[in-house]
């Protein structure tokens, strides 16, 4: 594509630059102290760039030039703005700052470090700034990889798909002098990775999240810990579940946090639990409400109104909202309703400010105060809308939440080819939120339809629970492949005989990461229901991605058995061993640098599928993780949708008489 906005020869082209070039979202709203003004965070794409910048916002004006300005945090007395940036000399250098809002001044380094920065916040007494960052190794200053030392691998999730080598530079918690005087303090040096950053109320201390015992990677536990600034680590909890995300009571007597209390068990529903600032009387909150408090779009701790009340966010059938939650334990009450996902929020002195999307408007900035609720940016963009309808489960137990986007130009008259996507996961859900790949999909032509089946998230404890396998020793499902499959292909069949627009004789499928599991699968037992399947960043072999994912021996924790005393059943449930009866065209996408679904997924299926002589076409992204088609670079993302609308458009060719 030129640096013109010209119509391309490939229509796709266009489409896929409609909707990527020039795009903006908004993120992370802070509320000032005294509740009159918000900070906010404006991501902008720009292709001919192949740039995603970022600015810091205030009151709906830019106050920071970007490219890279992030996570604005107000001092306690609400007279200067800290945000991150990576202003440092060398390139990758990771800088935080601190901006006058109150009065005269200059912006102000505080300090500079060779990794990112997060999770930054003020000590209550406005004197200090604590925050994440990685410690590097010595190996990292060697001149180049073949001067490094080798690196002697000694426990699982030591590379992480998107961070690299993680177990020598691991995650420390840091404090510095907010004034910029003296130099950055690693209060957790070792080997122990952390994350998040709370302080006590007295600003003498640090509670955060940690995995410090022996055994951790392979008993699964997260803990909150203490970590006063002398150094001094005392263990919160006692290594009996996930704990994470603290924030501390106005007070200082308590400690809010998201959790659960058996880390051997996934998928289950993340609540949100309280405790004394020691560590005792620790106790479950939210569960009035049997949702899942870690919101894929949303994920915040939760945020203390005052000592007895927070608000935390949930994932609800498609939709974010923002619940009030009291200590002691009363049903939650959503704070934000409609089809919406809030993916951000925060609440100050009676204002509360919301990051929104909807499926036809990207994020923007939503404040509610005096009882109004304004929307106070409009820098988005805009999209179709769709249409949600259920259908129910074929063995009648429960209901499946659908959506079906129209396609553009809708004539009712006509008919269209169908493209049925199957969401990652499976603890993930679609919903009410822009989408751009729906929104690509439709702008080509195609019927959009989108569910959210067993084994996903949004729904209660039972429903992600569904498809565990069937020799889990807590909560036995059916496993993977199995009722998802029924669910899937009863929305398909029920958009098929409710909307007449959808060609029946032309469907095509795309799914990524467990959604690419599910195309493959679908590819081989339902193959002759499609016209043309995707099979992206996908699981097709459960047993060689324990050996190869960077979260290899924890989907023991779903499957019920581990793949070295139980290959048979990894195998079992993989569509890698059904890839003979594949005869339906496929499309494989991988990135190069995907470690949570390594790339030789994708390999085994196309090396078998070529062997044999079907229709298959692969193509590798280099430079790319498991988030290419969310976070990779623009040009990537661009490139990828007119790979993917070109395969469908060719695969589900138009029926002449429906030629426009």
């Amino acid at each position: 594509m030129t640096n013109t906005d010209q119509p391309s020869e490939n229509p796709h082209t266009d489409i896929a630059r409609r909707f990527l070039h020039e795009r903006s979202d908004v993120h992370d709203p802070q509320v000032s102290p005294d509740g009159d003004r918000v900070a906010h965070v404006v991501t902008t794409c720009n292709l001919d760039e192949n740039t995603t910048s970022a600015r810091i916002w205030l009151d709906g004006t830019p106050v920071s030039a970007g490219p890279h300005d992030s996570q604005p945090r107000w001092s306690p007395d609400g007279r200067w703005l800290a945000f991150t940036s990576r202003r440092g000399e060398k390139k990758g250098d990771a800088t935080l700052h601190v901006l006058p809002v109150a009065g005269p001044g200059e912006v102000r380094t505080v300090c500079t470090l060779p990794e990112g920065i997060t999770d930054i916040t003020w000590s209550p007494d406005g004197s200090k700034i604590g925050f994440i960052s990685r410690t590097r190794d010595e190996r990292y200053d060697a001149k180049d990889v073949s001067w490094q030392s080798p690196r002697k691998v000694e426990r699982y999730f030591s590379r992480l798909n998107g961070d690299d080598w993680v177990f020598d530079r691991p995650s420390h918690v840091y404090v510095v002098n907010a004034d910029g005087t003296g130099t950055p303090k690693n209060l957790t040096p070792g080997e122990f990775q952390h994350d998040g950053i709370a302080w006590t109320a007295d600003s003498t201390a640090i509670i955060t999240s940690a995995q410090r015992h022996d055994d951790w990677d392979t008993q699964l536990a997260s803990d909150l810990y203490r970590v006063d600034l002398d150094e001094t680590i005392t263990l919160l909890t006692d290594h009996s579940g996930n704990h994470a995300a603290p924030a501390v009571s106005p007070d200082g007597s308590m400690i809010a946090f998201l959790g659960n209390d058996n880390p051997t068990l996934y998928p289950q529903n993340t609540k949100v639990g309280v405790m004394a600032i020691d560590g005792s009387e620790r106790r479950f909150v939210s569960e009035g409400l049997d949702r899942t408090f870690f919101a894929l779009n949303c994920p915040h701790a939760p945020l203390w109104i005052d000592d007895t009340t927070l608000l935390a966010a949930a994932e609800d059938r498609g939709a974010t909202h923002v619940y009030r939650l009291t200590t002691s334990g009363d049903t939650p009450e959503p704070m934000t309703d409609g089809a919406l996902n809030v993916t951000g929020f925060d609440q100050r002195s009676g204002t509360l400010a919301t990051a929104r999307s909807t499926v036809s408007r990207t994020s923007e900035l939503v404040v509610t105060r005096d009882g109004r609720t304004e929307q106070t940016t409009h820098v988005g963009m805009s999209g179709r809308d769709w249409e949600h309808f259920l259908v129910s489960c074929t063995d009648g137990s429960d209901e499946i939440d659908a959506w079906i986007m129209r396609p553009a130009d809708f004539d009712a008259d006509r008919t269209y080819p169908v493209l049925l996507n199957v969401h990652g996961g499976p603890f993930t859900q679609y919903g009410e939120v822009f989408f751009d790949e729906a929104q690509m999909q439709a702008a080509a032509g195609f019927v959009v339809l989108m569910s959210n089946p067993r084994g996903g998230s949004g729904r209660h404890s039972g429903w992600g629970q569904a498809i565990n396998g069937p020799k889990h020793t807590d909560v036995p499902g059916t496993g993977w492949g199995s009722v998802d499959v029924d669910d899937v292909l009863a929305v398909l069949d029920a958009a098929l005989d409710r909307y007449s627009f959808c060609d029946r004789d032309r469907v095509g499928m795309i799914g990524g990461s467990y959604g690419g599991y599910m195309a493959t699968t679908l590819a081989a037992r339902h193959g002759d229901r499609f016209g043309a399947i995707c099979s992206e960043r996908a699981v097709n072999n459960l047993l060689t991605e324990e050996w190869s994912s960077d979260i290899g021996m924890t989907f023991r924790v779903e499957h019920g058995v581990d793949p070295v005393t139980d290959p048979g059943e990894y195998l079992r449930m993989s569509p890698i061993m059904q890839a003979h009866d594949i005869h339906v065209p496929m499309l494989l996408i991988h990135s190069e640098e995907d470690w949570r679904c390594p790339i030789n997924q994708a390999e085994e299926l196309w090396m078998t599928l070529k062997w044999l002589g079907r229709d298959v076409t692969f193509y590798r992204f280099p430079g790319e993780n498991h988030e290419l088609s969310r976070s990779g670079s623009p040009v990537h993302r661009r490139m990828r949708a007119e790979i993917i609308l070109d395969f469908f458009a060719e695969k589900l060719a138009a029926d002449p008489a429906n030629a426009s």
